[in-house]
C-alpha cells in the first residue's frame, strides 16, 4: 500500500510538473534585453506572449523547428507552389495610414499574389535591438495579426533574434509567404508582347510621401496615408475574368517607373507610358515638386501593374474597377516593338523621353 501512495504520489508531481511546462509564459521587462535572445527562459516567453498567442494557430503552437503542411490539402487550390521572402526595415515604424507590422504582412502577400498565387501560409522572423520597446513590439505584432486575417494567410513559423544596442534600428521584419498556383495561369514578364496594354490599379506614390512627411524632417503637413494593402482578392478578381494575363508586379521600391522598365529588360520590347494617363493626387504632386522628386519612382505598397493582351484590356479594367482596391485602375500605356529594352513616357507636351531605371538613392528606408 505504501508503494502504491509513493507511486501516485510521483505520478500526480510530474502531472503538475508538465502542466507548468506546457503553461505559456508572459514577459515581465518593458524593454528588450539580451536575455530575450539568448535561447533561454526569457526569450521563450516572449515568444509565447508576443507571438504565439498573438498569431494563435494550430500549426504554430505546436512550437516545432519548422511548420508540416500535409500536400494533398496544398495541392486543392493549385498545381504550382510559390515561394517568397521579403525584409522589412521602414523608418518610422508607424505612419500615416500603416505600420511595419502590416506592411511585412501585405508586402509578402503582394508578392505572391502577382505570381497568380493564392497566398496560405508565412513566416515571422524578428531582429530586435537591446531596449527596444515590449509593448510597441506587441503593438507591431497584433497589427501583422490583422493583416494577416484580412489576407486570409496564417502565420505558422518564425525566429527571434536580439542584437546589442546600437547594432540595429529598432526593429527589422522578414516574412517568407508560401502560396499556390492554379493550374489555368501563367503569369511572367517574359510572356509580354507588342501591342499588350499596360494598367495601373490607382493613384501612385502615397507610399513613399507619406514616409517621407512621417520623418519629420519637412515642415509639411498634408493628409496623404500609405496605399498599404493586400493585392490577393484584387488578383483573383482579374484571374477570374481573364486567366490570360501577360505579367503583373506590385510597384514598390522605384515605383512604377522600375516595375515597366524591368517588364521591357525581360521581354525585350519597348513599353510607351501616356503621362496624362497615369494617376497621381494633387498632394502627392506637391509634395514631389517642392523636394525636386519624380512621383513616377516613389515607393507604393498597394499598387499592381498588369499587361494584357490589348483584346482584354477592357475586360481587365472593367473588373478592376468593380473592386474597391481597383476603382481607380487606368489603362497608361502599351507594349511597342521598339526601342526594345526602353521605356518612353509621352509627356503632356506630346513629346517622348525616356524613363529610365532609378539611379541613386530617392528615398531611403521605405519598406
Amino acid at each position: 500500500m505504501k508503494i502504491t501512495s509513493h507511486n501516485a504520489s510521483h505520478n500526480s508531481l510530474f502531472q503538475n510538473i508538465e502542466r507548468v511546462r506546457r503553461r505559456r509564459g508572459k514577459v515581465r521587462e518593458r524593454n528588450i534585453t539580451l536575455a530575450h535572445g539568448s535561447g533561454g527562459k526569457a526569450m521563450q516567453d516572449l515568444i509565447d506572449d508576443i507571438f504565439v498567442d498573438t498569431f494563435d494557430n494550430p500549426i504554430l503552437s505546436q512550437l516545432e523547428d519548422q511548420a508540416s503542411f500535409n500536400i494533398a490539402s496544398l495541392m486543392e487550390h493549385g498545381d504550382k507552389l510559390a515561394l517568397t521572402t521579403d525584409s522589412y526595415v521602414v523608418d518610422p515604424l508607424f505612419f500615416p495610414g500603416s505600420d511595419i507590422g502590416e506592411l511585412a504582412i501585405n508586402g509578402t502577400v503582394n508578392d505572391l499574389a502577382v505570381s497568380g498565387a493564392k497566398p496560405l501560409y508565412l513566416t515571422c522572423s524578428v531582429i530586435l535591438e537591446e531596449g527596444f520597446s515590449v509593448e510597441t513590439l506587441r503593438r507591431v505584432a497584433t497589427s501583422m495579426k490583422s493583416a494577416a486575417k484580412k489576407a486570409g494567410v496564417q502565420i505558422v513559423t518564425g525566429d527571434t533574434k536580439v542584437v546589442h544596442r546600437g547594432a540595429a534600428d529598432k526593429l527589422f521584419i522578414n516574412t517568407t509567404g508560401i502560396g499556390i498556383i492554379r493550374p489555368d495561369v501563367c503569369i511572367s514578364a517574359n510572356n509580354i508582347q507588342p501591342g499588350d496594354a499596360v494598367i495601373i490599379n490607382g493613384e501612385l506614390g502615397n507610399h513613399g510621401a507619406a514616409i517621407l512627411i512621417a520623418r519629420g524632417e519637412l515642415a509639411l503637413e498634408t493628409d496623404i496615408e500609405s496605399d498599404c494593402q493586400p493585392l490577393h482578392d484584387l488578383v483573383k478578381t482579374i484571374l477570374d475574368i481573364c486567366p490570360e494575363v501577360r505579367a503583373m508586379r506590385d510597384a514598390t521600391r522605384g515605383g512604377l517607373a522600375t516595375v515597366v522598365n524591368e517588364f521591357a529588360l525581360s521581354s525585350n520590347v519597348g513599353i510607351r507610358l501616356k503621362e496624362e494617363c497615369i494617376p497621381v493626387c494633387e498632394e502627392v504632386k506637391g509634395v514631389c515638386e517642392i523636394l525636386g522628386l519624380d512621383p513616377l519612382y516613389l515607393a507604393n505598397e498597394g499598387k499592381l501593374v498588369v499587361v494584357v493582351g490589348s483584346k482584354n484590356a477592357e475586360t481587365v479594367l472593367a473588373a478592376m474597377h468593380s473592386h474597391p482596391f481597383g476603382k481607380n485602375a487606368r489603362i497608361i500605356g502599351e507594349v511597342i516593338s521598339s526601342p526594345t529594352g526602353v521605356v518612353l513616357l509621352k509627356t503632356s507636351f506630346g513629346s517622348d523621353r525616356i524613363l529610365d531605371m532609378l539611379v541613386g538613392e530617392q528615398l531611403p528606408r521605405i519598406c
